[in-house]
């Protein structure tokens, strides 16, 4: 983990709290089988269901992108294997995470319970809508690509909250959002290719 953890570094994240939880995090607990023993690889792994775990740089960058507190109570959308929650889950006080695929989200339990992440909650089912009950979250990250940011999870943010998401079809930017007392600042920070979020978001996208 060491060559990865200085290539991150070196690359920009800054963050001392997002190393230290790449650190922590085993990543290969969150790879299936045949891809543990590329594990500590900085790049995308499949993961099935046309789903992958996230390359850590990536992983990192979005984590520091998100300006994360102790306290904070985080929702993710797109579970995946549970390797993001995990380390989201070493910086704030609690992770909420929606996976559409119930299958992912079964393993994704499995794999963080066995890692003992206890404050994680994983819930199946269509992130597009957020967890509104739930709400409002200091922070958002979303690990599949929409066309346009949902409206429900900007409304699902609390004043002074971040969304971080990768954002577009072809061509896709992380974006964060920021929820002031005036309304929503977005910016853009990184080009990136990620898998497409489906769901509403998908089937919006495919009516237009």
């Amino acid at each position: 983990m060491h060559d990865l953890e200085s290539q991150i570094a070196g690359r920009g994240i800054r963050d001392d709290r997002v190393l230290e939880a790449l650190r922590a995090v085993p990543r290969d607990r969150f790879v299936p089988d045949e891809q543990v023993p590329h594990a500590w690889e900085d790049r995308a792994l499949r993961i099935g269901h046309f789903q992958t775990i996230s390359q850590p740089y990536i992983v990192a960058f979005m984590t520091e992108a998100a300006r994360l507190r102790p306290g904070d109570r985080v929702l993710e959308i797109g579970t995946g294997s549970g390797y993001q929650a995990a380390v989201l889950s070493e910086i704030v006080g609690e992770v909420l995470s929606i996976e559409i695929v119930g299958e992912l989200a079964a393993r994704a339990r499995r794999n963080l319970e066995a890692c003992g992440y206890t404050e994680v909650t994983v819930r199946t089912g269509d992130g597009t809508a957020g967890w509104p009950e739930r709400a409002p979250f200091d922070a958002i990250l979303v690990t599949a690509a929409p066309e346009r940011i949902p409206a429900a999870l900007l409304e699902q943010l609390a004043e002074g909250g971040r969304l971080v998401a990768p954002v577009g079809t072809d061509e896709q930017t992380i974006v964060r959002a920021v929820r002031t007392a005036d309304g929503l600042t977005t910016e853009e920070l990184l080009p990136v290719r990620f898998v497409p979020m489906t769901g509403a978001a998908r089937e919006s996208t495919d009516r237009a």
